[in-house]
């Protein structure tokens, strides 16, 4: 892939040399400084996420949800680990509203939780969720495109909602018909 996107590069630089030598420069600068805007945009996105991810864990946040959503992690995720569930629960919260940035850690320590306990399905099922990532609210999304000076940064809820919904739940039921039929 990174092969792919050096020739689109280069081949760009070339035309844009050959029909406006003169544009080129501006162009290479320009494109630099929304990429460094972009990427301050997110760190700071990240940066807010995670500050709150950890002030749930340390307020005690992330056991209550892990306790509220305890019933339908341990039955989706077949796992009775309470450290599992509390990853469990902090990573599908932070899907849920659409900072797969903050999630990623969460899966993590869930995954090394249910490598523990010997869990596949658990591992190979939140592998296949966080994929989907399913988003009640679209958050880094949102930012991004109000970085980006969008007039109309929420107009991607409803499409967000509706497309990360479908694809987990056929995702998760592609999931389960896979390993029913290839037992």
């Amino acid at each position: 892939m990174n092969v792919i996107f050096t020739v689109i590069f280069f081949a760009s630089m070339l035309i844009i040399a050959v029909t406006a030598p003169d544009e080129l420069l501006s162009s290479l600068m320009d494109g630099a400084e929304r990429s460094a805007k972009m990427a301050l945009t997110l760190f700071c996105i990240y940066a807010v996420w995670m500050g709150l991810s950890r002030l749930a864990e340390k307020s005690g946040f992330s056991k209550g949800a892990a306790r509220a959503l305890k019933p339908l992690s341990r039955r989706i995720f077949k796992t009775d680990n309470p450290a599992a569930l509390e990853n469990l629960a902090m990573n599908l919260s932070c899907n849920l509203l659409g900072i797969g940035g903050a999630a990623t850690p969460f899966a993590v320590k869930a995954i090394g939780e249910l490598e523990k306990d010997k869990n596949d399905w658990a591992q190979k099922l939140l592998f296949v969720i966080n994929a989907t990532s399913i988003q009640i609210i679209p958050s880094t999304v949102i930012a991004l495109r109000t970085g980006a000076g969008s007039g109309a940064a929420f107009d991607i809820f409803l499409p967000s909602l509706i497309c990360t919904a479908v694809s987990t739940t056929l995702a998760v039921l592609l999931f389960v018909a896979g390993r029913k039929i290839w037992r």
